[in-house]
């Protein structure tokens, strides 16, 4: 059994809810998370980190800093992070899992070391997701970069002196991130330039913030297509606290609104850098009756919805939750400029709109946007692929609490790469679930 009293490898039977209500405390965000756990590695001293995520992305995080030489002590919620510096181990092989962002930003540090190799056990997920635009750019900077045609495994050997070099943005805004951390490390620092157009704004600024939370001096355009880090810098250890998660929260969010009853869901600051916040004004749009009393938000479930047009690159990771919503929103909802979603776990565009199909619920996609058209009523008593996507997992949860009969998940336990007690949570507001173990890893 793991840490929430699951089985290792589990589908979900979810049972048609007639309401949910009561009270929760979001979780933390998975995003400052991992960047909080590098950057306090990235320090010389000893840094806190209140409050962490403990989901399979932060492990992965964790664990590939400890392998690289720093000191890591779980103290209640918090992190305790020893750094190493400008100076992680050389000669290391570190696997992130299935954790996309993370190996991203450690193959960036990575032009620190020599022989640094990345690794996955997600040989079709993370094995087959594209690292080339970061790669190409390490190696313009001076790293020596062998890979499998661009893909993991690869290995990164430093050093690098810093300078201007341009990444593409086209794909993934964590190729630039990646780039940030290293930046400050480096004796001529970084100027960086993106090109094409940038996807994911939000995630970069939480990249930036991270770096102002340890002392980083930078500089950035309006637009960010232009960063620039003074080189020889230090990231400052000490303590920060890593806010509730608004991505996962969009899911609990959109579950309240589609069920009647009353949830209250704290933790969530108003002004906050991450995109998904966005999810809230979208459900206000769709008609979900959501109230903000400070950090938290509190939904009158079971309010008529209507569909709405959205750009939804802002808010990516809310999509799948989004979407939930739509599928029995009145109208055609579409989510537009959301090409990015194909480079996830899973195909989020074409995978959704099979499952939703599947489930009876009218949906199209083109190269970069998904529609869906709202159903009167979801009949269930189907099984449901999970993909392996925590997000998905999501989604596919809310239409089951939803149906007229129980829909089965599978491979439902990937929901701890974001999010391991997001069952746990819905049946602490009343939902119903059984989980049936598999051999499936």
């Amino acid at each position: 059994m793991s840490p929430d009293g699951l089985p290792e490898a589990f589908d979900v039977l979810v049972h048609p809810a007639r309401g949910l209500s009561g009270e929760l405390r979001a979780q933390p965000s998975k995003n400052y998370t991992t960047r909080y756990l590098l950057a306090a590695a990235l320090a010389g001293g000893e840094t806190r980190v209140v409050g962490v995520a403990t989901s399979e992305d932060a492990g992965a995080m964790l664990r590939c800093l400890e392998a690289w030489g720093a000191g890591v002590s779980l103290v209640g919620e918090d992190a305790v992070i020893r750094g190493f510096g400008a100076s992680p181990r050389a000669g290391v092989t570190l696997n992130p899992g299935n954790a996309g962002a993370v190996a991203r930003f450690l193959m960036g540090v990575a032009a620190l070391t020599t022989d640094t190799t990345l690794i996955t056990d997600y040989p079709d997920s993370l094995g087959k997701r594209p690292q080339a635009d970061l790669l190409e750019a390490l190696e313009r900077l001076g790293a020596r970069v062998n890979s499998h045609g661009g893909r993991l495994p690869v290995t990164i050997s430093g050093p690098v002196q810093g300078g201007m070099v341009e990444v593409s943005a086209e794909r993934s805004s964590q190729y630039a991130s990646a780039l940030i951390f290293l930046g400050p490390l480096l004796p001529r620092g970084l100027d960086l330039r993106l090109t094409g157009q940038i996807k994911s704004h939000a995630p970069l600024r939480q990249t930036l913030d991270t770096l102002g939370a340890f002392g980083v001096s930078y500089s950035a355009s309006e637009d960010l297509s232009r960063v620039s880090i003074p080189g020889g810098q230090t990231y400052r250890a000490g303590r920060v606290a890593v806010p509730g998660d608004y991505p996962g929260s969009a899911a609990i969010l959109a579950a309240a609104a589609l069920l009647l009853g009353e949830v209250r869901l704290d933790n969530l600051r108003e002004h906050d850098l991450q995109g998904e916040r966005e999810a809230v004004a979208v459900l206000r749009d769709m008609g979900a009756d959501i109230v903000r009393e400070g950090d938290t938000l509190i939904v009158h479930g079971g309010q008529p919805l209507c569909a709405v047009t959205r750009d939804g690159d802002g808010f990516t990771d809310a999509v799948q939750a989004l979407t939930a919503a739509a599928a029995l929103a009145q109208g055609t909802t579409t989510w537009e400029n959301v090409s990015t979603l194909r480079l996830k776990e899973c195909d989020r565009i074409s995978d959704t709109r099979r499952e939703l199909q599947r489930l009876g619920i009218g949906a199209e996609e083109t190269a970069d946007s998904l529609s869906v058209t709202g159903a009167a009523r979801i009949a269930g008593g189907v099984t449901a692929d999970g993909h392996g996507d925590h997000r998905m997992i999501m989604l596919l949860t809310l239409l089951g609490l939803k149906a007229d009969a129980p829909i089965r998940i599978t491979g439902a336990h990937h929901i701890r790469k974001s999010y391991p007690l997001f069952f746990r949570h819905l049946e602490t507001l009343g939902a119903r679930f059984d989980y049936l173990p598999t051999d499936t890893p």
